[in-house]
């Protein structure tokens, strides 16, 4: 027996995909590490948030998200480090173009963009009081929870897979054609960091609710 109903499924691909096509932090962290990187560290990063997003799904189903998301301190915590590490990437962008006086940008290796993927999605307490928001209206309580979280996780990763990944692969063939120019990749560098740091600004300044 299937762990979600066919007709439950049926009902959370679209509506999953339409929050997945929604223009959300994840998105914009893949279309900066494309235009700053390449599509290779972008889907890199891509994946990283996806194993993100199914860490959060099941901490969700074990209980903890809901422990972390009722205890304002701790939700602070994870913010406050989610903006740090935004503000941190956005530096190491600026510092690795030739804004000042090096002349060479260094791309992100598809390793650093993946940890750093799975980081920011980790560190973005928002994701918690999504996953708890959203995939229980998908779980019939008859059934059990956790294979049902999990289903319906994996099944959402996959739609942000697919979506960012586009996203992160449009980016990077942009980046590539235009960062044989320096002064053009002194911009792709600018944008990376302005996006990095606009996510950072945009995590300090969400509401707790």
């Amino acid at each position: 027996m299937l762990p979600v109903e066919p007709l439950t499924l049926l009902a959370f691909v679209p509506a999953g995909l339409a929050l997945n096509l929604t223009p959300g932090a994840d998105m914009m962290f893949c279309l900066g590490q494309g235009l700053k990187s390449g599509w290779r560290p972008a889907m890199a990063a891509n994946f990283g948030i996806a194993l993100g997003g199914m860490v959060h799904t099941l901490l969700a189903a074990l209980g903890l998200g809901a422990l972390v998301a009722a205890h304002p301190a701790a939700f602070e915590a994870i913010r406050w480090l989610g903006v740090g590490y935004l503000l941190w990437l956005a530096i190491g962008a600026l510092r690795s173009s030739p804004f000042a006086a090096e002349a060479q940008v260094t791309p992100t290796s598809t390793s650093r963009a993946f940890w750093q993927g799975l980081m920011v999605n980790l560190l973005n307490p928002k994701v918690i009081l999504f996953i708890l928001a959203f995939l229980p209206q998908f779980v019939d309580p008859s059934r059990a929870i956790l294979p049902q979280f999990l289903t319906l996780g994996l099944v959402f990763s996959f739609g942000g897979l697919m979506v960012n990944g586009a996203v992160g692969i449009f980016a990077g063939s942009i980046g590539q054609r235009v960062a044989r120019s320096a002064g053009l990749a002194t911009w792709l560098s600018r944008i990376s960091a302005t996006i990095f740091g606009a996510l950072a600004l945009r995590l300090a300044l969400m509401p707790r609710n």
